[in-house]
């Protein structure tokens, strides 16, 4: 295995995050088309008049955007300490699981205590992955 595998779960997170990009301009469309929202109504954000069906993928986008970040980060370090390996690379693995899992409950049906639970574990997996690297760093 090396090193570089290691970009493949970022590269996977990456595309994912995309896709969900994809779907706000589709969701919004589509309720303009409706007659449910105008242009105006996303001047500053999202006016309380965006129905919450259609706030959804914007939310979960930007959920892609936040604590990913430390993983993405997490993965590049762990890349230019040379320690990667199959521990790493699992958690890796396993946090873009946790994170397609709670975009899948967001998006569809919504159940707030599996999102948090997915979304929990996802933050743990990637505080394990710092402290292995923090681990790694000071040994």
């Amino acid at each position: 295995m090396g090193a570089k595998t290691i970009f493949l779960p970022m590269a996977t997170l990456a595309l994912w995050t995309l896709t969900v990009l994809l779907l706000i301009p589709i969701a919004r469309f589509k309720a303009g088309a409706q007659g449910h929202v105008n242009a105006g109504d996303f001047r500053y954000g999202e006016s309380d008049r965006v129905p919450a069906h259609v706030r959804l993928p914007n939310r979960n986008f930007m959920n892609l955007l936040e604590v990913p970040v430390l993983f993405y980060l997490a993965c590049v370090v762990a890349f230019l300490m040379q320690t990667v390996d199959a521990t790493l690379l699992t958690l890796a693995w396993v946090y873009v699981a946790l994170r397609v899992g709670h975009s899948c409950v967001h998006l569809s049906y919504n159940n707030v205590m599996h999102r948090l639970t997915l979304f929990a574990i996802s933050n743990v997996v990637a505080v394990t992955m710092w402290g292995l690297l923090s681990w790694r760093l000071l040994n």
